[in-house]
């Protein structure tokens, strides 16, 4: 199940190592989706209004969690890489438990400031006992996300991205069975969705932990490797911190534009929680390749593999191009009929305006993927601080502008307008950086 991805054919043994990272995804996506689908059908449009901004939210504060964890593989990766056994482990041991503590934080501070956080979401009173119930329930999940997290991440720093994806598919054929049970026989409404994401959640969690505790001997800690040194901790701390805030900074960025969606009111809301979803569905294939890139350039620095690299970043941005064009294309096309399957055909307004959202956000997938290359090339030689400016860059410019022009005759085209924009900057940036880097002839200089 482990693939060296310092060996072989680039191309495959890329693709190989991102196939189960991108059908592990697409499952955590479906289950995202019934959830949609089961209470936009059944609860209706106030409903999936709460559960679209519970989503964003949700997504915000897993990004932190899952930035932490991507971050330290990197160390994982290069360890691994350059058959660092002993400083591998070591790693493995300092960052759960620096993740961790993270973590149980985020998890007491969100149920202490639920109110205040729906404050700052602007959820209307029609749907905040909703929203309210929703989120008190999910938030429950935060703790077994980081389990989950943390041990997929360390099993793809090896090369092995096919035992998560395993957990997450057996995850979510119960999270689609319990949201069926809950809402439609027990009558739980959006409680029962709710309830059913968090039990998937820790199945999944625990169930790979157990995996990697019975049958990996590499993952197995030792007493000399609870001591770790400094240099490790320093890097575990500096990749993981600044990872995170990558990924938090990108879906802050997202929150503050669900905030300004909301004063647009519940059929805004209710539009914009479908074609997010179908947005996210539809480029995170390239996001996952993204980050099996950054495994890939990861491992093959630690490997002092400057060529391979350098092979890798070509095939890369091929395969991602390719991609982006035909997912474009199908988004385009067919932006109402997929707008159909979360909303009633009666509702014409929500799906007009989730058909111009769509259409707008998909004619451009090539520029978040580039982004996501950039993102994983970045965070795999060490240079996540580079990706945190990409971030800051695109997200800064999607939010400047949309609140800028939202007040303005554009509305809400001039929201949707401003995501693009901020990708192609981002990428402009990125790609000019890459070439000045690439004028350096040591490796090592590629880090400073």
């Amino acid at each position: 199940m482990q693939i060296d991805l310092t060996e072989g054919k680039v191309t495959r043994s890329m693709l190989l190592f991102a196939l189960p990272l991108i059908l592990g995804n697409l499952l955590q996506q479906l289950y995202n989706i019934v959830d949609t689908l089961i209470v936009g059908r059944i609860l209706g449009p106030g409903a999936l209004a709460a559960v679209g901004s519970s989503f964003t939210l949700m997504v915000f504060l897993t990004s932190i969690i899952l930035g932490l964890c991507m971050g330290s593989s990197v160390t994982f990766s290069m360890f691994y890489g350059a058959k660092k056994e002993n400083a591998f482990r070591s790693s493995l041991s300092f960052s759960f438990f620096f993740i961790g503590l993270l973590t149980i934080g985020i998890t007491c501070a969100v149920f202490l400031f639920t109110g205040p956080i729906m404050s700052i979401l602007k959820i209307p009173p029609e749907i905040y006992d909703e929203t309210k119930v929703y989120l008190r329930i999910v938030f429950i999940g935060i703790l077994f996300t980081f389990v989950f997290n943390y041990f997929a991440a360390v099993l793809r720093s090896i090369g092995n991205s096919v035992v998560p994806l395993i957990f997450l598919g057996i995850a979510s054929l119960i999270n689609i069975g319990l949201d069926l049970l809950f809402i439609l026989s027990f009558g739980l409404g959006i409680a029962g969705a709710a309830w059913a994401t968090v039990i998937a959640q820790f199945i999944s969690a625990a169930g790979l932990a157990l995996y990697c505790f019975r049958r990996l001997p590499i993952l197995r800690i030792e007493k000399r490797h609870m001591r770790p040194p400094k240099a490790i901790c320093w890097s575990i701390i500096r990749l993981s911190l600044l990872t995170s805030i990558q990924q938090s900074i990108m879906n802050f960025g997202i929150l503050m534009i669900q905030g300004l969606v909301n004063s647009f009111g519940v059929a805004v809301m209710a539009a914009f929680a479908a074609a997010v979803k179908i947005d996210a569905f539809a480029y995170m294939p390239v996001q996952d390749f993204g980050n099996a890139f950054s495994t890939y350039i990861a491992q093959n620095f630690g490997a002092e593999k400057k060529d391979r690299i350098r092979r890798g970043i070509r095939s890369a941005g091929l395969c991602a191009l390719v991609f982006c064009i035909v997912i474009s294309a199908l988004v385009c096309c067919f932006a109402e009929p997929l707008m159909k399957i979360f909303i009633s055909s009666s509702e014409t307004e929500i799906i007009r305006i989730g058909v111009g959202y769509l259409r707008i956000e998909g004619a451009f997938y090539c520029g978040i993927g580039i982004l996501f290359l950039l993102y994983g090339f970045y965070r795999g030689i060490g240079r996540a601080g580079i990706s945190v400016i990409l971030t800051i860059v695109s997200l800064g410019t999607r939010v400047l502008l949309a609140y800028t022009l939202a007040p303005t005759a554009a509305g809400l085209l001039g929201i949707w307008w401003a995501i693009p924009i901020g990708w192609f900057l981002a990428d402009l940036i990125g790609i000019l950086y890459y070439f000045r880097l690439k004028r350096r002839p040591s490796m090592h200089s590629w880090m400073h």
